[in-house]
């Protein structure tokens, strides 16, 4: 089957050795990065997703306030594997934040009340969306990424550092950089198991 998003989503894989090269300029891939929240649907287009785009230093920055954090609950004797893993992600050119604006969350609950209990849910698949359409996008791209989650360890640090609104809740980070190492073979479970077709 030939078919370019297909091939987009097979060329999307979890590169956990990145470096800071990368095949676009910092404002071409800030724009490509912008652009695919900008097109991630969301229910009843409520654009609730935001993005907070670290380069360099600055990426260097969130991934020292997560070591921060992680130090004070990770044993001293076993914090040499999670740092040699937040080290990795720090490697990268840099890191997208994503976030849920919980301020459009709830104006939407006020005013469609019937679906007031639905609203968090469908927030968090639009973030989802977010997310994989900017994975998607930089995997087009040639750029590597994994997705993240050491949220809310960081996230007081983080809204002080970048005077973040308090309405924005962290969801997921994504380190970004250059494609340093291949990938692993990437295994399916068997079509029986997860699909059904009727008709």
């Amino acid at each position: 089957m030939s078919n370019t998003f297909i091939a987009a989503a097979t060329r999307r894989r979890s590169q956990y050795a990145l470096g800071k090269s990368l095949p676009l300029s910092q404002s071409d891939a800030t724009a490509l990065i912008q652009e695919a929240v900008r097109q991630a649907p969301s229910s009843f287009n409520s654009q609730s997703s935001r993005a907070v785009i670290l380069f360099g230093d600055e990426s260097l920055k969130f991934w020292g306030f997560v070591e921060d954090a992680l130090r004070k609950i990770v044993p001293a004797d076993g914090f040499a594997d999670t740092k040699a893993k937040l080290d990795s992600f720090a490697a990268g050119a840099g890191t997208v934040l994503f976030y849920e604006d919980t301020a459009t969350v709830q104006a939407l609950q006020e005013k469609f009340p019937l679906y007031a209990d639905n609203f968090p849910v469908w927030s968090e698949h639009a973030s989802g969306i977010a997310q994989y359409a900017v994975w998607t996008a930089l995997a087009e791209a040639d750029i590597g990424a994994s997705l993240q989650h050491y949220n809310p360890l960081p996230d007081a640090a983080v809204a002080a550092e970048w005077d973040l609104p308090s309405t924005w809740r962290l969801r997921a980070q994504m380190p970004f950089g250059s494609h340093e190492d291949g990938f692993g073979e990437k295994t399916f479970i068997d079509d029986a198991i997860r699909f059904r077709v009727h008709g």
